[in-house]
C-alpha cells in the first residue's frame, strides 16, 4: 500500500491504465446502449474523469468541442450543489449559461463515493437528436434569443440519493421529440456513468485512496510537465492571429475574431477579441469558448499523454467582456456555436500559436457544414428526428510533410466523429442514400494536398422531409499555410443543393423541405493545403486526378499541371510553361 505523496513507476502505470480502461468502458457502453444513431452509429458523446476537487484527470480520446466545456461546466454543476451532493446522486445539465457547451450537448455527473468520501465524478456528454423548441433537431436559424432554441437545463438531480426522479425525467422528455431515442441515450449515459463509477471503485478498492490520489496527482504533474516544457521552447513575446466568421445570410456580415497570445517563460496567456454577440445562433458561451481555445492550444501543442486538466495550469484567458460573439450572455442564441464560431476562434488561436513558431504550421481542417432531417415515418406515423453527423464530415489540413486525411473532420471533431453504416441509416429513417463519398477538387491545393470533403445524397421514401441546413464553410474555403492558394474556389466550398421540381442551391443556414422524389445533397469542404500547389510532383497530380480526387481542369488551373486530350499523359511543354511563374 502507498503511503507517501511519492508513487512508483509500476504502480503509477498500473493506476493509469485502470483509469484509461474505466474511461473506454464508459465509451463503449455508450456506442452499444445508445438508441438513437447520433449515440450508436455518430459516436457524438464524451467521456471524462475528475477527482474530488473537481479537475479533470482523464479524458477520453472523444470529440474535443466537448472535452474543454467540460472543465467549467464540472466545477460550475458542483459549485451550485455545493455540499448538498450524496452518494447514488446523477446531476444532468445543459444550460451554456452554467458553462454547457450548446443546449443538445446533455452532459450526466455521477459523484463517486468510497466508504463515505466523494472520490471522482463519472461525466458523460452526449449529443441529443432533440431538445425541444420550434424546429427538430434543435438548430433554429430564425432564433434571435436562446429562448428560441429548445429546452435549457440548469443543474437538476436525476436520481436524487440512488431514487430516479420520474417527475424530472418525464419533463425534460416530455420536451422533447422522438421521445424514445431521447429516453434511450439518457439511459445509455446513466449506463456509462455507473459503468465508469465501479471500475473506479474497484481501483479503490485495490489501492486505496491514497496511492490512487498519488497517482493521479503525478499524472497531472505530468501534463504539467509537457506543456511547460513546450511553452519554454517559445520564444518570450506576443503573437497575433486572426480567422473570418462567414456571412450565413442573415445580415450580420463577415465576423473577424482576433487572438493575441503572450508567452512569458512557461506561461501563456491568450486574449481573445470578438465582435459584439448577434441576434442569430452562432453567439458562443464561455464554456464553449474554452473548448475552442484548447483545440487550438492542442493542434498547435501535439504534446503526449496523458491528457488532464494538469495540461492547462500555465494557461490563462481572457475572452473578453460578455456580450461578445465568444463571451456571450444572455438572451443571446447560441445552439449552431459548437461549429460556428468554435472553429473560427480554434483557427485564430493556432494561427497565433505558429506566429510563434513557423516550423509548427499546419493547414486548417474543413469546417461543419452539415443537415439535420425530421418528419414523419410512413411505415410507424411516428415523428422522427436526427442529426446526420455523416453529412458533416470534411477534409483535415495538410502539413509540411504528409496530405490532410479525406473525410476525417470536421475541425470542431477532429476525427473523433464517425459516419456509421449508411445500410443503418437506411433502416432506421424511411430514406434512401443515393451518395455517400469522397467530393473532387473539394481538397485544398497546395505542395501538399488537404484532405477530401464528402458528398451526401439522400431521398425522403413514402413522405415529405424537413431538411435544416447549419454551420459554415459555403462562402470561405477552408485556411491554407505556408504558400497554399486556392484558385477554384466554388469546388472547395460547402453547400446544399436540392433537385426536383424546384431545383435549389443553398450557401447560408435555412430550414427547407424536400418531397418525395427530390433529393437533397449536401457538400462539404475539405482540408486547406500546404505550400504552393505549383511545387507538387506532377506524378502525384496525374494520381490524385486518376483517383477522382483532382479534375483535369483543377489540375491544369491549380497545379499547373496539363493533361493531353482525354487522357493521363502530360503534357510536358505546357506543364513547364505554366509552372515556370513560379519554380
Amino acid at each position: 500500500m502507498q503511503t507517501s505523496g511519492k508513487i512508483d513507476p509500476i504502480t503509477l502505470a498500473v493506476v493509469r491504465g485502470a483509469l484509461e480502461t474505466a474511461q473506454r468502458e464508459m465509451t463503449l457502453t455508450l456506442e452499444k446502449t445508445g438508441r438513437s444513431s447520433v449515440f450508436n452509429l455518430a459516436h457524438d458523446y464524451s467521456n471524462a474523469l475528475f477527482d474530488h476537487h473537481p479537475e479533470m484527470i482523464l479524458q477520453g480520446q472523444d470529440i474535443p468541442i466537448h472535452l474543454g466545456s467540460l472543465i467549467p461546466a464540472m466545477k460550475a454543476v458542483a459549485e451550485y450543489f455545493g455540499d448538498d451532493i450524496h452518494e447514488g446522486d446523477v446531476i444532468y445539465h445543459n444550460d451554456p449559461a452554467y458553462k454547457g457547451s450548446h443546449i443538445l450537448d446533455c452532459c450526466m455527473y455521477k459523484p463517486v463515493f468510497y466508504h463515505g468520501e466523494l472520490v471522482f465524478w463519472a461525466v458523460c456528454k452526449g449529443h441529443l437528436t432533440d431538445i425541444g423548441g420550434p424546429v427538430p433537431a434543435g438548430y433554429n436559424p430564425a432564433a434571435t434569443e436562446i429562448y428560441a432554441e429548445g429546452l435549457r437545463i440548469p443543474p437538476v438531480k436525476l436520481w436524487d440519493q440512488g431514487r430516479r426522479r420520474e417527475d424530472v425525467v418525464n419533463l425534460l422528455l416530455t420536451n422533447m421529440r422522438a421521445r424514445r431515442d431521447q429516453e434511450g441515450d439518457l439511459n445509455a449515459q446513466f449506463g456509462a456513468c455507473r459503468v465508469g463509477e465501479r471500475n473506479l471503485i474497484a481501483l479503490l478498492d485495490k489501492y486505496g485512496v491514497a496511492t490512487v490520489r498519488a497517482a493521479i496527482a503525478e499524472l497531472k504533474d505530468m501534463a504539467d510537465r509537457h506543456m511547460r516544457t513546450l511553452i519554454r521552447s517559445i520564444p518570450d513575446g506576443e503573437y497575433a492571429g486572426e480567422a473570418v466568421l462567414e456571412d450565413a445570410g442573415h445580415g450580420h456580415g463577415e465576423l473577424t475574431i482576433r487572438t493575441k497570445v503572450t508567452v512569458k517563460d512557461d506561461q501563456v496567456h491568450i486574449q481573445v477579441q470578438s465582435p459584439p454577440q448577434v441576434p442569430y445562433f452562432i453567439n458562443s458561451y464561455a464554456g464553449n469558448s474554452m473548448s475552442g481555445i484548447y483545440l487550438g492550444l492542442m493542434m498547435f501543442a501535439q504534446v503526449p499523454p496523458p491528457y488532464n486538466e494538469g495540461l492547462y495550469r500555465c494557461v490563462t484567458v481572457d475572452l473578453g467582456p460578455e456580450g461578445t460573439l465568444c463571451n456571450a450572455k444572455e438572451p443571446a442564441p447560441h445552439v449552431n456555436c459548437t461549429t460556428t464560431p468554435m472553429e473560427t476562434l480554434t483557427d485564430a488561436v493556432r494561427k497565433a500559436f505558429e506566429a510563434a513558431a513557423p516550423d509548427r504550421v499546419t493547414a486548417s481542417w474543413g469546417h461543419a457544414s452539415g443537415v439535420n432531417i425530421a418528419g414523419i415515418d410512413p411505415r410507424t406515423g411516428e415523428q422522427y428526428v436526427t442529426m446526420v453527423l455523416a453529412s458533416i464530415i470534411s477534409g483535415a489540413g495538410a502539413t509540411r510533410e504528409m496530405d490532410g486525411w479525406h473525410a476525417c473532420g470536421p475541425l470542431c471533431c477532429f476525427g473523433a466523429l464517425s459516419s456509421g453504416d449508411i445500410e443503418l441509416l437506411e433502416y432506421a429513417y424511411p430514406i434512401v442514400i443515393h451518395r455517400y463519398g469522397l467530393s473532387t477538387d473539394s481538397g485544398g491545393a497546395g505542395q501538399m494536398r488537404g484532405g477530401s470533403g464528402t458528398v451526401w445524397e439522400v431521398e425522403p421514401l413514402g413522405h415529405e422531409m424537413t431538411v435544416i441546413a447549419f454551420g459554415e464553410g459555403r462562402q470561405i474555403p477552408t485556411m491554407g499555410a505556408s504558400g497554399a492558394r486556392d484558385v477554384m474556389i466554388e469546388p472547395k466550398l460547402g453547400r446544399l443543393e436540392v433537385d426536383g421540381e424546384d431545383a435549389r442551391i443553398y450557401r447560408q443556414n435555412t430550414i427547407t423541405t424536400i418531397k418525395q422524389g427530390e433529393r437533397a445533397r449536401n457538400i462539404n469542404p475539405g482540408g486547406g493545403g500546404f505550400g504552393h500547389p505549383f511545387k507538387r510532383p506532377v506524378d502525384a497530380v496525374v494520381n490524385d486526378v486518376r483517383n477522382g480526387l483532382v479534375s483535369r481542369e483543377a489540375a491544369r488551373i491549380e497545379y499547373g499541371v496539363v493533361l493531353k486530350d482525354n487522357s493521363l499523359i502530360v503534357d510536358l511543354a505546357q506543364t513547364e510553361q505554366l509552372r515556370a511563374v513560379c519554380c
